[in-house]
C-alpha cells in the first residue's frame, strides 16, 4: 500500500513538474538577462548606459517576478527526486534474503576488517 502511495505521489509531482516547465524556462531566461544587466551596469561608467542597464535590469526583474510559479515546479522536482529515491530504497529492502545467518556473516566480516 505504501508503494502505491509513492507511485501516486510520483505521478502527481511529475504532472506538476511538466505543467510548470514553461515557467521554469522563463525564470531561467530572465535570470540570465538580469545577470547580464547587472554585469553591464557595474562595468559601465557612462550615465546613459547605466540608465539603459538599469531599465533592462528592471524589465528582467519584472519578468522574473512573472515566472514565480516556477518555484512550485522546482519544489515538485525536488519532491519527485525524493519519492524516486524512496521507491528505489523500498525495492531493495523487499529483495532481502531470508537466511538468518546473512546478518551474522556481514557483521563477522565487519569485525574482521577492523582488526
Amino acid at each position: 500500500m505504501r508503494k502505491a502511495g509513492l507511485i501516486a505521489a510520483a505521478i502527481f509531482l511529475g504532472i506538476v513538474l511538466l505543467a510548470s516547465t514553461g515557467h521554469m524556462i522563463g525564470l531561467a531566461a530572465s535570470a540570465v538577462l538580469l545577470y547580464f544587466a547587472w554585469k553591464g551596469f557595474v562595468k559601465t561608467d557612462s550615465t546613459g548606459m547605466k540608465i539603459f542597464w538599469a531599465a533592462a535590469g528592471l524589465i528582467a526583474l519584472s519578468a522574473s517576478a512573472a515566472n514565480l510559479p516556477a518555484i512550485i515546479g522546482i519544489a515538485a522536482l525536488y519532491g519527485l527526486l525524493k519519492v524516486v529515491k524512496r521507491l528505489k530504497g523500498t525495492s531493495k529492502k523487499e529483495h532481502r534474503s531470508t537466511d538468518p545467518f546473512d546478518n551474522f556473516e556481514r557483521q563477522w566480516n565487519e569485525i574482521n576488517q577492523t582488526k
